[in-house]
């Protein structure tokens, strides 16, 4: 949620600043600014509403000359989407410009004493306060003054600080809030994520919690709050800039669809060598997993439905009890985790709030720690002894596909990994499972040539008001995915079902012309999900069958049949999803949604 950007360098920053914000579009957001220096004065200019309309207020930055400046795109949580309430926002007597990530937790306690002091503001957010701080602590060495406004803040932020005594310098800052740093012959920029800053550099500093950079033209420094400076070596990013383009799609979301087999292909096959298992050198205690009496899967979204699926293939595997549990309730549920339970995070941007605030509980309470991220660099990254990267490259629809998949693969070899060492499968059994993992790039893109046919029956559903995926075990969690797909680009509301928990007071929601989605890919259940299908279709739904091409079930039962290859019953979820999301993405189409944009929504989660 939000981005940032900030420039200084020997070309004008108003440009860099708006080409920045574009790429940063994916995050979501309603309103967006810039501030650049202007005739001795810090100038700003904001708008509500898309970034185009703050383009075309000022021509697109061509009049501003100044080679520094600060961008920003706000998700509201303090104060309604307004001009007011954009940012950047500045100190009472403009000496001071800033832009902000995150939450400042105390931030009325410290209105109410800026107040008492006679400070006056003009929005409702808690960034405003930050910038009546600094110039309340100024008092000429701009370091000293950004270390003891951040001693008085409590919360999470990433800041980027201009102040009209320094405007050949740019100040930022983090603190479990995102943010990196680009180089370039061309100056040097600040961002909340790498796509920003892709145009100029693909050579980047990551900061971690707690640490202040100065940004002039020909330099990158980076400091501790005690002013002592620190060496950080440069990483360099080995996608392009095209790898965060459309490609010739029109949504980025389709382009991740299609994009599944070969970020499938690069999560997988590079960690199957010699028909052994090699995840990234990660070897976890062969100690604990004799003694372990739990594992913790935790995550939200998207990534909590793959934890939903990854349970139901440990227990199968490895006999341990697996509980996926939602990041935010874990954080405050006193858990019961300790020396003897593995926790297993995952995240696509290693950023979720919520998540990162669970595996720092984990840890305190002794549990190893294994996590699955895409960012190199994160903050759960850098926090977990033991990280796993899904290599899948830029995700940028806020809807996440290729992130979930990936996620997934993951999770079936950690699985198998872990069953191997314990003794619980043998080498036939992980031949044959590892065999099937390294073909499921080529079933997806089988399934993919779906999309004409899927396209076609979201045309008959794209007016729907409501939605119900049924399914059981693992089918049902694949339905918690599908469900979600749905309404959070198309806007219909959608629920998902444990199939036999119908008749306990969802059927009664179900009446003539009712959608339901029947999900049928366990082949064991498949009977038990066809007898719950016959029931709504009893009660006049509309049925959608997903199901595998090797079944025998006749088409007189259901209105419409999608089919998919035949794999392992435990790696189904990874084929049985990508119809579901060329579903999701389809019906958005037909309802003329801004399907990479959606609503209210973020790609990356960084406040509670």
């Amino acid at each position: 949620m939000c981005g940032i950007v900030g420039f200084t360098g020997v070309i004008p920053a108003a440009p860099v600043l708006l080409e920045g914000l574009a790429r940063l579009e994916y995050r979501g957001y309603d309103s967006a600014g810039i501030a650049v220096f202007q005739n001795h004065k810090i100038l700003i200019k904001k708008a509500c509403g898309r970034l185009k309309t703050l383009c075309d207020l000022i021509s697109n930055g061509i009049n501003y000359d100044s080679p520094t400046g600060i961008g920003h795109t706000r998700w509201a949580t303090h104060g309604k989407p307004s001009d007011d309430n954009a940012h950047p926002h500045r100190s009472q007597d403009g000496s001071f410009a800033i832009v902000h990530n995150g939450i400042i937790e105390n931030y009325a306690m410290l209105k109410r004493q800026l107040q008492e002091k006679g400070y006056q503001f003009s929005s409702e957010t808690d960034t405003e306060v930050v910038a009546h701080l600094l110039q309340d602590n100024y008092n000429g060495d701009l370091f000293d003054t950004i270390v003891r406004t951040l001693q008085m803040l409590e919360g999470s932020y990433a800041l980027g600080i201009l102040n009209v005594d320094h405007p050949d310098e740019l100040y930022a800052v983090r603190k479990s809030s995102p943010l990196i740093v680009g180089t370039s012959n061309q100056g040097n920029m600040i961002a909340s994520d790498i796509p920003a800053i892709l145009p100029l550099t693909r050579k980047v500093y990551y900061l971690n919690d707690n640490e202040i950079v100065r940004l002039t033209k020909n330099s990158v420094e980076i400091f501790d709050l005690q002013h002592h400076l620190l060496d950080r070596a440069v990483t360099t990013i080995d996608w392009d800039v095209s790898a965060a383009e459309k490609g010739g799609y029109e949504h980025f979301m389709i382009k991740e669809i299609m994009e599944q087999p070969k970020a499938l292909r690069d999560t997988i096959t590079p960690r199957i060598k010699n028909g052994q298992i090699h995840l990234d050198g990660i070897e976890i205690d062969q100690a604990l997993l004799q003694n372990i009496q739990r594992i913790n899967i935790i995550a939200c979204g998207s990534a909590y439905h793959v934890g939903v699926v990854a349970k139901y293939v440990i227990e199968e595997l490895c006999r341990i009890p697996v509980f996926a549990e939602i990041a935010s309730e874990f954080r405050y549920s006193n858990p019961i985790v300790d020396e003897n339970s593995l926790v297993i995070i995952i995240s696509q941007s290693g950023e979720t709030a919520d998540t990162l605030a669970a595996l720092r509980e984990a840890k305190a309470r002794g549990a190893t720690i294994l996590s699955i991220v895409n960012v190199v660099g994160s903050s759960i990254a850098n926090e977990s002894k033991n990280v796993l990267y899904t290599w899948a490259g830029p995700e940028i629809s806020v809807a996440t596909t290729k992130a979930y998949s990936t996620q997934l693969a993951l999770m079936y070899l950690i699985a198998l990994y872990i069953a191997q060492r314990l003794g619980r499968v043998d080498d036939t059994q992980t031949s044959n499972l590892l065999a099937q993992i390294a073909a499921l790039p080529d079933k997806v893109e089988q399934i993919l040539k779906l999309a004409p046919k899927i396209e076609t029956l979201a045309q008959r559903y794209a007016y729907l008001e409501h939605a119900y995926f049924i399914g059981r075990n693992l089918d049902y969690a694949v339905a918690l995915e599908a469900s979600l797909k749905l309404k959070e680009i198309s806007y219909i509301h959608s629920e998902a079902y444990a199939a036999g928990e119908l008749k306990h007071g969802t059927i009664s929601l179900i009446e003539d012309g009712t959608f339901v989605a029947g999900l049928a890919c366990v082949k064991r259940l498949v009977a038990k999900t066809m007898s719950n299908i016959k029931e709504v279709k009893a009660r006049g739904a509309e049925v959608l069958l997903l199901t595998c091409e090797d079944y025998d079930i006749h088409s007189d039962e259901v209105d419409h049949i999608l089919t998919i290859p035949s794999t392992h019953e435990l790696l189904m979820p990874s084929l049985e999803v990508v119809p579901l999301q060329l579903l999701g993405y389809y019906v958005a189409k037909a309802r003329n949604c801004d399907i990479d944009k959606p609503r209210n929504l973020a790609k990356s989660v960084t406040v509670e």
